[in-house]
């Protein structure tokens, strides 16, 4: 059995990855990053983790041979974890009003946040065809919600977290009809620790911040809670469920 992580290299995934091959040694690890050689070297020095380059920027980064040999390998996919994000970096920063805004910075929100979701959901599907209970998740975020939304701002951000939020749900109709079991769904990690989060300090004192593994064992006991039933919704990182 797999468990694919995408973004292994941040906080977040990196973290999921390292619970996981804790709590779960049997089930061999899958990372998916920009720069192999970035990831931490504890996950890059272990024999249950593969690490290949992928870049939600780039699909041709995506070398579909390797990842057949890696996965036809360890067996077939339970879980996938789409932990890759984009808020900020140096060409991008998260945008106070309309003025801010540029098709460059909208394109790179949504390739990193939304469209590499999919494309990778497309490259791993032949893998989750059997007949086990299989999770999709993709770390969203509370300020992809519409309805939430009460203080505007953060354009690039905000409208690509709720592009992977209306991908998740439909991939929550599809994936049943070709892949049951399954349960594709979107989480909000909470407030975490991480190189995304650092620009914010001054704000983020006013809220409750998690360690990353903190995060990691979170959003682990929310996905070990899912069922059919929870297909194709938008859970937070304490279960409870948050408006699309």
């Amino acid at each position: 059995m797999t468990i694919v992580i995408a973004g292994i290299s941040g906080a977040i995934g990196a973290a999921l990855a390292k619970r996981y091959l804790e709590t779960c040694p049997a089930q061999a690890v899958i990372g998916l990053c920009r720069d192999p050689q970035r990831a931490p070297d504890d996950l890059r020095n272990h024999p249950g983790v593969r690490l290949l380059a992928w870049d939600a920027e780039d699909e041709q980064r995506l070398d579909k041979a390797e990842l057949k040999t890696a996965l036809d390998g360890s067996g077939p996919i339970v879980t996938v974890i789409y932990a890759a994000g984009l808020l900020h970096d140096d060409r991008l920063f998260p945008e106070k009003r309309l003025e801010d805004v540029t098709a460059a910075n909208m394109a790179r929100a949504f390739a990193v946040n939304a469209t590499g979701f999919a494309l990778l959901i497309q490259a791993l599907l032949p893998w989750l065809r059997h007949r086990e209970f299989k999770r999709v998740a993709a770390i969203s975020a509370k300020v992809g919600s519409i309805s939430d939304n009460g203080f505007g701002g953060w354009y690039a951000y905000r409208s690509s977290k709720a592009a992977l939020n209306m991908l998740v749900r439909n991939l929550s109709i599809e994936l049943p009809r070709r892949c049951k079991p399954i349960a594709c769904v979107a989480l909000h990690p909470g407030t975490t620790e991480s190189a995304l989060s650092s620009p914010f300090s001054q704000s983020l004192s006013k809220l409750t911040v998690h360690k990353p593994l903190q995060t990691a064992d979170n959003l682990i006991r929310v996905l070990g809670a899912l069922d059919d039933s929870s297909n194709g919704r938008f859970f937070s990182w304490d279960g409870s469920e948050l408006p699309w």
